[in-house]
């Protein structure tokens, strides 16, 4: 029997509940030692159950029971202390201490007890004093206290605790309850054994994390994929050139499912990328071979109708299209792979978009970016040619500004921002992809990751998680996400299944209270996974 059961009994038999151990004819079983209002059962093989209703304190040591089951003392409602000692059972179940509502001390010690349901002490309203010192217990269910308002004392020490997530919400309750705890120290990790429990700062647990899962599958390959919001609802755009067109799709609240909501006309295109200007849509289709078009929706009653050729001398073999705004006017700027064309940025003029600089000719561009430094408009072209050039806005268009060093052979930049700095995610097919970071005149590398046959690392700020996504042909697409404290970008888990088939974009939508990634692949359909946050100390 552990110090603090022998007390409490000493103490109640003080008040009276536990002398004249004289059993009343036909109401103490076997093995057991019953006065008025106590009983002390010593080696029984189960629980008794022919103990009066009135009984006020019931001791059990050494018993045979396994567990304890639900309602387990529903036949002594009037118990004030219950106490289990040195006995063999291992499970505590949900209710197991039901119609208790008069009890106020309990004491399970030095048993064998590995696992406790969360609910095992509901209904216990009157509890004062609880023990569950000298178990097996590696951790305990989260609220598995709610309810027990009445508490002055826990005793928990003598546990094997693992002083890992499982343990945090202990951590964070101890401080709002007017009791005083006696935890004990951790068992395990390793880097915490030995180390009270009091002593663990519940901010160094990191117990939050994420998933993907698979939410749905649209059917045609995809190059493009791109969210806007018009007239308050979230949209889906997706560049398909096999099918020939720019899919919208937006949310059918009544199935629960992305649906298919207009599509404009579009072989061969590329990249599909929306403009919303208060009621209009605009959407710029960059399609190879000259015959990039701007499509138009006046209204939200009306569909998009072709409006504008764009460029068809310049714009030959475009390979990405970015949205970016200007002096206060919304610009598109084009990037062309092709020898005899050049990226060119288009300005809205009028009622349409003209060409008003071309940038970066015979350098076969394969990407551009649009980002702000210090203050400025800023443009990254990544080229087959040469490394990524960064131009910045000046006198009304942009001027060359430096290249990034040690970045050869990539094929496509994208940025974040994370803790007031800025970040690029440069990909490349061959090699490691990079991760970098402004330091006011120049991006620095802070470290690589392996990525053969990656055509995309996109970062994405998904809730609170600043992911990153780094796309293979030859592998499953692995999703990273940033270390605020160390600024790594540290894997989470692979995409699929179902696998992703050479994927060339990303993108995210919030909707519904619900997260979506959705990913465009260029060999196989478009999948879209769902975000789920995952709390680790529950």
């Amino acid at each position: 029997m552990g110090q603090t059961g022998i007390l409490l009994l000493l103490l109640l038999a003080g008040l009276g509940l536990g002398v004249a151990w004289r059993p009343p004819k036909g109401k103490c079983p076997p093995r057991c030692s019953c006065s008025k209002d106590s009983a002390l059962c010593e080696g029984s093989p189960d629980l008794p159950e022919s103990f009066s209703p009135t009984l006020l304190s019931l001791s059990l040591v050494r018993t045979g029971v396994t567990q304890l089951k639900a309602g387990s003392f529903l036949r002594v409602p009037s118990l004030h202390l219950l106490l289990f000692t040195s006995s063999s059972f291992s499970v505590i179940e949900d209710d197991a201490f039901a119609g208790l509502s008069h009890l106020q001390y309990l004491f399970i010690e030095d048993n064998e007890i590995g696992s406790i349901s969360k609910n095992a002490l509901r209904g216990l309203r009157s509890l004062t004093h609880l023990s569950l010192a000298n178990n097996h217990l590696e951790a305990l269910p989260r609220f598995l206290f709610r309810g027990l308002e009445t508490l002055t004392h826990v005793d928990l020490r003598g546990n094997p605790f693992q002083c890992d997530c499982r343990v945090l919400w202990l951590l964070q309750w101890m401080p709002t309850v007017n009791a005083s705890v006696g935890t004990g120290a951790c068992a395990g990790p390793a880097a915490l054994a030995h180390m009270q429990l009091r002593h663990l700062d519940p901010k160094t647990f990191k117990c939050r994390a994420i998933e993907l899962s698979w939410f749905q599958t649209v059917g045609e390959s995809a190059l493009g994929v791109e969210t806007f919001s018009y007239q308050g609802e979230p949209h889906v755009i997706l560049a398909q050139p096999f099918a020939g067109r720019c899919l919208i799709l937006s949310w059918d609240y009544s199935l629960q499912r992305f649906r298919t909501q207009d599509e404009l006309s579009a072989p061969s295109v590329v990249s599909c990328k929306p403009l919303v200007l208060g009621q209009r849509l605009f959407v710029l289709a960059a399609r190879l071979w000259g015959g990039s078009q701007l499509w138009a929706r006046p209204g939200p009653d009306l569909r998009l109708a072709p409006m504008q050729a764009l460029a068809p001398r310049r714009l030959l073999r475009p390979n990405d299209a970015e949205l970016l705004w200007l002096d206060g006017q919304p610009c598109f700027v084009v990037a062309d792979a092709s020898k005899a064309g050049s990226t060119t940025l288009l300005c809205r003029d009028g009622p349409g978009f003209y060409p008003r600089q071309s940038l970066h000719a015979w350098h076969r561009d394969t990407d551009a970016e649009a980002l702000e430094l210090d203050g400025r408009p800023h443009l990254l072209l990544a080229s087959a040619s040469q490394r990524p050039v960064l131009f910045h806005w000046s006198g009304g268009r942009f001027e060359r500004r430096t290249d990034i060093p040690e970045a050869e052979d990539v094929y496509a930049t994208r940025h974040f921002q994370a803790g007031g700095d800025v970040f690029l995610c440069l990909t490349r097919y061959i090699g490691d992809s990079m991760v970098m970071r402004w330091d006011g005149s120049m991006f620095r590398l802070l470290h690589q990751l392996p990525s053969r046959g990656a055509h995309v690392f996109q970062p994405l700020l998904i809730a609170r998680d600043q992911l990153a996504i780094l796309g293979s042909d030859f592998a499953f697409s692995q999703v990273f996400r940033l270390d605020p404290d160390k600024w790594l970008l540290e894997p989470v888990q692979e995409l699929g299944p179902p696998a992703l088939v050479a994927p060339r974009a990303f993108a995210h939508v919030t909707l519904a209270g619900k997260r979506f990634l959705f990913a465009a692949c260029f060999k196989g359909p478009t999948q879209i996974y769902q975000h789920h946050e995952l709390d680790l100390s529950a």
